[in-house]
């Protein structure tokens, strides 16, 4: 099964090698129909401490890391 790779915004990055990402979907209502707006926080693995809150990056799904980590940021988008 491939990885799944998201994209988002980074909130912050107070933690050693650790970056909280916010992924923001778009779907339809399937009643009301109209657009919805979610949202979720992801805790990825940054390893050189590169991306700093506002940044646009993409995240991959990885083996656990820590208790919460288990993504890995790709590449900056």
């Amino acid at each position: 099964m491939p990885k799944r790779i998201l994209t988002g915004t980074v909130t912050s990055d107070k933690n050693e090698q650790t970056i909280t990402v916010l992924v923001e979907r778009r779907f339809k209502h399937p009643l009301l129909q109209k657009t919805v707006r979610k949202s979720k926080k992801y805790r990825a693995h940054d390893a050189e401490n590169k991306f700093k809150v506002g940044d646009t990056v993409r995240i991959e799904e990885c083996a656990p890391i820590s208790k919460t980590k288990r993504w890995t940021v790709v590449v900056e988008a």
